[in-house]
């Protein structure tokens, strides 16, 4: 099984933005825990307040290629959380954003995030701009990473035994301003497992979504789900059976 990265401590020195900000109807299950797909937009929400904050000069050129969340407690509604984010390390042509999300009740939710840097015209990798390195260097500590694509290595068939699958409708609401559907639309298929599955559901635990291929509108999708075992994978599958995303759901 791919071993998960390692929560980092925040940065004492260099670059760490933060906001507060209340757990809302919209963000909850209706027993009142936040969920992980509004964990996923208060992640892209504070990336971007990062960047138009450090005034960046390339604000919008970012995919994710993968989303790590180590929920220790989760955050209930109408709770006041904050939300910090630093740079934990980088490569050539992406970096990895780490954001913690607490509440003086004790919710704690960690993250890791590796984002690519991309042409918008051609949406190929380009390299790092100058300002961010300079911008990013102290808190990351100079760590480097890489942007190996690893949940989705040596899993079983589509077809194995045990698995199910279900058609997963894709909605005009899913999509985000790129025209692909949005990072966090695709959370909300772990969520839909979790609804059923009550042992699975309770913190801690960690989870991971990785993003091989855009899903696009009108594209027709299916959710692929198997227990192994030590963890239960989630598919977003095409109609040509090409893997979109994978999903791995660990109980810590």
């Amino acid at each position: 099984m791919w071993q998960p990265a390692n929560p980092v401590e925040m940065p004492s020195d260099g670059r760490v933005f933060g906001t507060d900000r209340r757990v809302r109807l919209g963000d909850v299950t209706p027993k009142g825990r936040l969920r992980l797909d509004a964990t996923a937009r208060y992640l892209q929400d504070i990336a971007n307040d990062d960047a138009v904050d450090g005034a960046y000069s390339d604000i919008h050129g970012w995919v994710v290629r993968r989303t790590e969340m180590w929920v220790h407690q989760f955050p209930l509604y109408m709770t006041d959380v904050s939300v910090k984010t630093w740079c934990g390390g980088y490569g050539s042509h992406w970096a990895e954003r780490r954001t913690t999300i607490t509440s003086a009740d004790g919710a704690r939710i960690e993250s890791a995030a590796l984002w690519v840097h991309v042409d918008m015209q051609t949406m190929k990798p380009t390299p790092l701009p100058e300002d961010f390195l300079s911008m990013v260097h102290i808190a990351s500590a100079g760590r480097k990473i890489r942007a190996n694509l690893m949940v989705g290595r040596s899993l079983p068939p589509l077809d194995s035994p045990g698995a199910t699958s279900e058609a997963w409708p894709v909605r005009f609401t899913d999509m985000d301003a790129v025209g692909h559907m949005n990072n966090a639309s695709y959370w909300i298929a772990l969520e839909e497992y979790l609804s059923t599955h009550s042992d699975a559901r309770r913190a801690p635990l960690h989870a991971t979504v990785e993003h091989h291929l855009a899903v696009d509108p009108g594209d027709e999708v299916r959710i692929v789900t198997q227990d192994l075992g030590d963890r239960v994978v989630l598919r977003h599958v095409l109609s040509d059976d090409r893997v979109a995303a994978v999903t791995q759901l660990v109980s810590l």
